[in-house]
């Protein structure tokens, strides 16, 4: 018999680590800002979009979950977010800035259902997500290879560094069960600030 070829571990053993940092993220939106293109403002509200409210890139896109304009309530400045695999749903707020894009895309794609759309006005898929990832993590000059569940993640490690709430943070990304909340704890370094080395 021939033998079994070995079994490929999950992406995630091949990789330094599953997020980004808020400078690369910052690097990320500042080339998604700068790129000269057709569809730059809708490309920079839809990573802004999805690191703020740690988005996966079906909750983003897609005809099942993605980002609708029915979603959006303007007069109570919400957003209703369809999460995927499992995970609640539920209401989050928008800030000034995510409102001003999010109109200015509005007046751009006044017909469309979806609030990311394609060229031809169909809802954006998520390999197209991928791609404008990709492009945009080049351009940034980031040194590690980018995926777009990173976004998620680099919600989570930014919300769980600024000292938020462990409840507050699995609610917002829809975890029901809060040891995928918990992961985040093991990346926040300021746990240690308090350690004395004395003179070592």
């Amino acid at each position: 018999m021939r033998p079994s070829p070995p079994t490929r571990l999950p992406n995630k053993h091949y990789r330094s680590r599953e997020y980004l940092t808020p400078s690369e993220v910052r690097s990320l939106l500042d080339a998604a800002k700068e790129r000269k293109a057709r569809y730059s403002h809708r490309d920079y509200t839809l990573m802004l979009m999805m690191f703020r409210h740690g988005l996966r890139v079906g909750e983003a896109v897609g005809a099942k979950c993605g980002l609708r304009w029915d979603a959006l309530m303007w007069a109570e400045r919400q957003i209703f977010i369809t999460r995927e695999k499992g995970s609640d749903s539920g209401v989050h707020p928008l800030r000034d800035d995510e409102l001003v894009l999010l109109k200015e895309l509005r007046e751009m794609l006044p017909d469309s259902k979806y609030i990311f759309v394609s060229e031809r006005g169909e809802v954006m898929s998520t390999d197209a997500v991928r791609k404008l990832l990709g492009r945009l993590a080049a351009q940034a000059g980031l040194d590690i290879k980018v995926h777009c569940h990173m976004m998620r993640h680099a919600c989570g490690y930014y919300l769980v560094n600024q000292g938020y709430n462990t409840r507050e943070i699995q609610d917002f990304l829809g975890h029901r069960d809060i040891k995928h909340t918990e992961k985040y704890t093991k990346l926040n370094a300021r746990r240690f600030l308090n350690f004395d080395w004395g003179d070592l």
